[in-house]
């Protein structure tokens, strides 16, 4: 099995609406997201001769994306009030709804599932919230 990675990083806000803690206050981190890819083959022809994929196409594509989050507030969707969007988008903020509470969990699966639908063969995500916490998935 052969296998390759790369990683990216953003810097967004979020908040955990109903958590009993710190983190149910608006804050941010230095999100870092780290692909693996994985195959049994190398490409055997062209000018990816001998790779798995090219190193460049993988890193653009986490990138795009990555850069899609960058200098946000990411927010699960029904968890601000109507009145707070509207003061946030009056203000001209950055502001980025998801379908599911932003932990760094749902983000493992969520980077997965991102690159899978680039084509990439992913193998496993790690999404590090912290430099000491991570969340990972895998298929």
């Amino acid at each position: 099995m052969y296998y390759l990675k790369t990683e990216s990083s953003f810097d967004s806000a979020h908040f955990l609406k109903g958590y009993n803690g710190k983190c149910r206050n608006l804050h941010g981190h230095r999100w870092r997201v780290v692909v693996e890819i994985a195959a049994d083959q190398l490409k055997d022809e062209g000018q990816t001769r001998g790779m798995l994929v090219d190193f460049s196409d993988l890193k653009n594509a986490l990138e795009d994306i990555c850069d899609d989050f960058d200098h946000s507030l990411i927010y699960e969707k029904g968890s601000l009030k109507g009145a707070t969007i509207a003061a946030l988008q009056a203000e001209e903020f950055r502001m980025i709804e998801v379908g599911f509470r932003p932990t760094a969990e749902h983000f493992s699966k969520y980077f997965y599932e991102l690159m899978s639908e680039k084509g990439f063969p992913i193998h496993r995500v790690e999404v590090y919230e912290t430099p000491n916490n991570l969340a990972a998935y895998e298929e």
